[in-house]
């Protein structure tokens, strides 16, 4: 049976088991859209191509399973960049869909062409350092080959974005359906790995340390570990520190959680660590600038270190380990606790390694009283919002240090670039992808940057609350330049629209939070499961946390 190329496409996704993709339609793609009116799979329209890029993200993140986007050529495919370099740097399986103009005209200066031919824009160039793979279609005989590439790059082990763009003309020519049985649409079983000889040496070294900590990354929340991590964490009395990203991979509210280790965060872990702890164990996590404190050596320093990652390109990357182990976290654990039972360690009954009595002054000393109501607000969500949610986080500083995370609430910080604007299309995506209750919070520059995205959930009734701190500034930038530039203010400040217009005008519910007894109010009067709000926090633009990002 033969079908137009435009068709195999659509097939090909539904194979992958794509239910949402995410986009604005342009000429060059319309074959595309025209299949995908009779598809299972549910288009979404977009108010911009970036935030159609950072919901593909969202739902990728959240649903375990692929994104994915779709644009026409030209703008349509430039607009995508920072949003699938934000997918690339987090590693997620994001398939993107782009027109292109018809071959006939490469290099004599079509509309939107980026072909690269005759000085044209060349899109494959634009995006190779971004995707794990990406192609130009310009023949419909090798097109088999071209998808069990993509494919291969979307379904592995350590998957990225991948960019297939389809000129016009190719869209509309015809291939066999039975083809699209040659390609690979479903992930192979990769051999458990528990196992690994290497785990022995693991196990030995953490029963001799007599104060062991876990620093716990993203890879273990990839890895579904939380039951694991927390299993360790009570079987020898070790603490664990989570990375940003980790946050939530062990119950704060766990005696043995030191919280996040970075330099956004309290300085509790960092802390526990350079005082206490002689072997780290280093599961999923990079170590990148954030979490490391910009490679603080009294971190590493006269300890041992055991790393564990899947992916090859993170071991030893920035620091030597004692024992190095690339498998999956999650057969790791089982292999580590497995060697373990009956087992006991003579570091069990040190003195002075329980993280909750050891007296620290950390969080006072990062917000000191310059933000009363913010705590009070993350306060009282703690003690609200009880049940699963997912969280989608711009601000960072706030919801890392005061949010209580665990595995019913899933927090996703920017991470990837760290790009404003992210928080609320990437909270879209996820709330697509799962039924929780679902928020963004970010600060009101962030919030100009996507605030368009909120009519998008209001178009497909997307249930969101979205949390606005309103300080009239770049408080990032403002804090640089305060403590780094003598006050020397310049392009951080600005003017803010009135938000309860905008949330009228939008058509969402709308709270302002200026004292405390605002946050009930608020708490009291939206509907956190079926509506769309917008929560206003003012704040101090001269209140500054007490960090340094030394930049």
């Amino acid at each position: 049976m033969k079908v137009q190329v435009s068709e195999f496409i659509v097939r090909y996704m539904e194979r992958l088991g794509i239910e949402c993709v995410f986009g604005m339609p342009g000429a060059h793609i319309l074959p595309v859209y025209d299949c995908l009116y009779d598809s299972s799979i549910k288009s979404i329209l977009a108010k911009h191509e970036q935030g159609a890029a950072f919901m593909a993200g969202g739902y990728a993140r959240v649903s375990g399973g692929m994104g994915a986007c779709i644009t026409t050529a030209g703008p349509g495919a430039t607009n995508l960049v920072t949003g699938i370099a934000n997918a690339y740097a987090d590693r997620q399986p994001v398939l993107i869909i782009t027109g292109e103009s018809s071959t006939e005209v490469f290099g004599k200066g079509g509309l939107q062409e980026s072909s690269g031919e005759g000085g044209a824009i060349d899109q494959g160039t634009l995006f190779r350092g971004i995707t794990r793979y990406h192609r130009l279609v310009e023949r419909v005989d090798y097109l088999p080959s071209v998808l069990n590439q993509a494919s291969n790059a979307l379904l592995s082990d350590c998957p990225g974005p991948v960019l297939l763009s389809f000129p016009f003309n190719v869209q509309q020519e015809f291939i066999d359906l039975e083809l699209l049985d040659t390609i690979r649409t479903t992930r192979h079983t990769s051999p458990r790995r528990r196992d690994d000889p290497l785990l022995d040496d693991v196990v030995q070294r953490l029963l001799a340390a007599r104060n062991p900590v876990v620093v716990a990354g993203y890879g273990c929340i990839q890895a579904g570990s939380h039951e694991a991590v927390a299993q360790l964490s009570q079987a020898l009395s070790i603490p664990v520190a989570t990375t940003l990203k980790g946050k939530g991979i062990i119950d704060e509210h766990s005696e043995w959680s030191l919280g996040t280790l970075g330099v956004t965060s309290s300085g509790r872990a960092y802390e526990y660590i350079v005082e206490h702890a002689d072997l780290l164990l280093v599961l999923g996590a990079t170590f990148n600038e954030r979490t490391s404190y910009l490679w603080d050596g009294q971190l590493l320093d006269n300890r041992k270190i055991v790393q564990v990652d899947r992916n090859p390109e993170q071991i030893e990357k920035v620091f030597r380990a004692d024992v190095a182990v690339v498998g999956d976290i999650g057969d790791s654990l089982e292999g580590i606790l497995a060697r373990l039972r009956g087992r006991t360690s003579p570091a069990l009954s040190a003195p002075g390694r329980r993280p909750n009595e050891i007296h620290s002054n950390a969080m006072s000393t990062l917000f000191g009283d310059q933000f009363p109501l913010v705590e009070q607000f993350f306060s009282r969500f703690n003690e609200r919002f009880t049940d699963e949610n997912q969280i989608f986080d711009d601000n960072i500083i706030f919801a890392q240090n005061l949010l209580d995370a665990s595995r019913t609430t899933s927090y996703h910080p920017n991470s990837g670039i760290s790009s404003l604007g992210h928080a609320i299309p990437a909270a879209i995506g996820a709330r697509l992808a799962s039924q929780r209750q679902t928020f963004a919070i970010l600060g009101d520059g962030g919030f100009q940057m996507c605030c368009m995205e909120l009519m998008t959930a209001v178009n497909y009734r997307i249930p969101l609350t979205v949390i606005l701190f309103n300080n009239g500034t770049l408080g990032l930038i403002r804090k640089n330049q305060h403590q780094r530039y003598e006050d020397r203010f310049i392009d951080c400040d600005f003017t803010n629209p009135d938000y309860a217009q905008l949330a009228a005008a939008f058509g969402v519910a709308y709270q302002c939070i200026r004292r405390e007894a605002d946050i009930d109010e608020a708490f009291g009067a939206l509907d956190f499961d079926a509506g769309i709000n917008l929560i206003e926090i003012i704040i101090d633009r001269d209140a500054f946390p007490a960090y340094s990002s030394r930049r």
